[in-house]
């Protein structure tokens, strides 16, 4: 049983902390925070990017995470100011602070000192649009808009105030002159005792040390905070252990309880159990019975001449008929969709990456990521060169693009994001760009280093057909061409024309050649070949063929990839190749979408027409 534990707490680590300042340090964000009384939105929007990045954090925790960070920065701005560098330690965040804030209005240091180590949270219970006016406020003018709760003393001038004293002159007239030297000296010199002896007492008690002692006190509240929270949340992860430990050691009861039973099967010449030696038909003898009913039997060992050909076949489909092999892989579709559930998080069933998309081609990338969506991903990002990410990113505002495909150091800007991935299509709107089939080839490298799996379609097989060896062998590979792509890799690998009748023999000698990868090959009637066994996809389709068809079935071939190498893991399916069972759902779903779009639209029928269609079909072949 896998626990996914998602970000809890307030407990910011400096990864988290880093993307939160670049995010909140874009031009864009500082525009919008500058221009704008209220900023609730701002910082909702700071969470979305944030949650894109893969960090899951609420708007008000990324409030509040900015607010105490500019807070550590004033006060070490202070310390460096009075020559004391410690306050540059404690501010881990110091230079990053400091490049974002130096081109915005200052701020008063007051006004985040003052409120003490609780500030933060002590306007929690505010309304959240009065937060964010307050904030902008004081990031503007540096005033508070709100009376202080504490005391504020006020230090008067040492410079005397120039004060008219009237005097009379003759005909009971009077005119306003200044004080003499004299006058106002005496003036400053009648100061009470208390407020000399106030004076003093401030002057033995600077303000370094006054921030001195206040930083020493956040800095162990906070460490109190994060310790206690730490404490906490590992007990609970004691607890969820204990609770696996205990589900486990009920199935391993479970497991040696139903292997005593096959044990005891006739012939075996194994005596049951006493307890289960009864003459009347109970309950547990007819469940026993049920079990041993359902008990596999072991295989015999293979013969001496059969046995290389086992072991180079690993996976085997029990029914023997085409129509039945094909009824049998759609059954097992079914199984390795995930359930929806409100206890997952956004990115749990599928993140999805697209590497395509160049000035001319920019509708392919976007019909395999907006299909990969419909089809239950919960994140698509596309990779594409820089004059096409706008257009793409105009289609549709769900789609995560990346306008890096063109750039010198693309493959290390992919490879980043290739951790957080769960499946990888490459080729539509690729083009054909000797540059961009390179930083294809690398990325499919890294890829097949982390056992993603791929799926490689339009200029992708360009690729393929001109270097075989970038998924030769790849079991988690899954290739799509159409009869002319098809032609043109067959081929260059056999060195033969394709027998123009027999297309069954010719995907099977492909995919063997191509060291057992699935092919998918497209027509009239979709075959799927793994190397050792050949299936025909019947869904009925309908005569109308147009641009960004096979773009939505590598798309939806990616998110099924994933689903279905996660539940062969996890062991919901077994004997069957998880790419077949992938590469068949994608194929039943395409075909049948274009069968109920034509249905509507007739000649007219589009891609666009086609990826409407994808909600309901999918209900209605997989989740019945």
């Amino acid at each position: 049983m896998l626990l996914n534990t998602p970000t809890r707490g307030f407990l910011w680590s400096d990864a988290e902390t880093r993307t939160l300042l670049n995010i909140w340090g874009e031009q864009d964000v500082q525009e919008a925070l500058d221009g704008n009384f209220r900023n609730s939105f701002v910082y909702r929007d700071v969470s979305r990017r944030l949650a894109a990045m893969g960090f899951e954090r609420t708007p008000e925790q990324c409030r509040v995470r900015i607010k105490s960070l500019k807070r550590q920065y004033l006060l070490a701005k202070e310390g460096n100011l009075r020559n004391n560098r410690q306050y540059h330690k404690i501010a881990k965040f110091y230079d990053t602070m400091e490049r974002i804030l130096s081109n915005r209005p200052a701020l008063d240091p007051q006004e985040f000192i003052d409120g003490g180590p609780g500030g933060e949270e002590a306007v929690d219970g505010l309304d959240e649009d009065a937060e964010d006016a307050q904030d902008v406020y004081s990031e503007s003018t540096g005033d508070c808009p709100f009376p202080a709760e504490t005391e504020v003393k006020l230090e008067y001038p040492s410079i005397p105030i120039p004060i008219p004293v009237k005097v009379t002159v003759g005909n009971n007239s009077t005119s306003e002159r200044p004080p003499n030297n004299s006058q106002l000296a005496a003036n400053c010199s009648a100061s009470t005792p208390k407020q000399q002896q106030r004076r003093r007492r401030r002057a033995n008690f600077p303000m370094e040390r006054l921030m001195e002692q206040f930083l020493k006190q956040s800095s162990q509240a906070e460490d109190n905070f994060y310790r206690m929270e730490e404490r906490r949340l590992q007990a609970e992860d004691n607890r969820r252990e204990a609770e696996h430990s205990r589900e486990l050691h009920m199935l391993q009861m479970l497991g040696q309880m139903f292997s005593n039973i096959s044990s005891a099967r006739p012939g075996s010449g194994v005596a049951p159990p006493p307890h289960l030696k009864t003459s009347v038909p109970t309950h547990a003898t007819v469940f026993s019975q049920a079990l041993l009913s359902c008990t596999p039997r072991q295989p015999s060992p293979p013969r001496d001449g059969l046995a290389k050909q086992v072991s180079e076949r690993r996976y085997s489909l029990a029914p023997t008929s085409d129509g039945s092999m094909e009824e049998h892989i759609l059954s097992l579709v079914k199984k390795i969709v995930p359930p929806l559930s409100g206890h997952k998080h956004k990115g749990q069933d599928g993140r999805i990456g697209i590497i395509g998309g160049c000035q001319d081609y920019t509708g392919a990338p976007y019909f395999a990521a907006i299909s990969a969506l419909k089809v239950g991903a919960d994140l698509s990002h596309v990779f594409c060169t820089k004059d096409a990410a706008a257009v793409i990113k105009s289609y549709s505002p769900e789609l995560i693009v990346h306008p890096v495909l063109d750039s010198p150091n693309a493959v290390e800007e992919i490879e980043k994001w290739l951790p957080r991935l769960h499946s990888l299509v490459v080729g539509p709107g690729l083009g054909r760009e000797d540059f961009l089939l390179k930083t294809a080839k690398e990325v499919i490298e890294k890829s097949k280093a982390r056992d993603i799996p791929i799926v490689i379609d339009a200029d992708g097989l360009w690729l393929v057909t001109k270097q075989p060896s970038v998924i030769q062998g790849y079991q988690k590979g899954i290739i799509t061409p159409n009869f002319m792509e098809f032609t043109r890799l067959y081929e260059t690998l056999q060195h033969k024309a394709v027998d123009g009748v027999d297309h069954r023999s010719g995907v099977l000698q492909l995919s063997e050649t191509m060291g057992n990868i699935t092919v998918l090959l497209k027509g009239e009637k979709d075959l799927i070949a793994d190397g050792s066994t050949v299936v025909t996809c019947s869904t009925e389709g309908s005569g109308r063929r147009c641009g960004g068809q096979g773009d939505l079935l590598s798309g939806s071939a990616g998110v099924l990839a994933h689903w279905a190498h996660t539940a062969s893991q996890a062991g919901l399916i077994t004997g069957v190749n998880p790419s077949m069972v992938a590469a068949m759902g994608a194929s039943s779903l395409t075909r049948q979408c274009n069968k109920q779009a034509f249905q509507q639209h007739g000649r007219s029928t589009t891609t666009s027409d086609m990826i409407h269609e994808i909600g309901p079909v999918f209900k209605n072949l997989f989740e019945r």
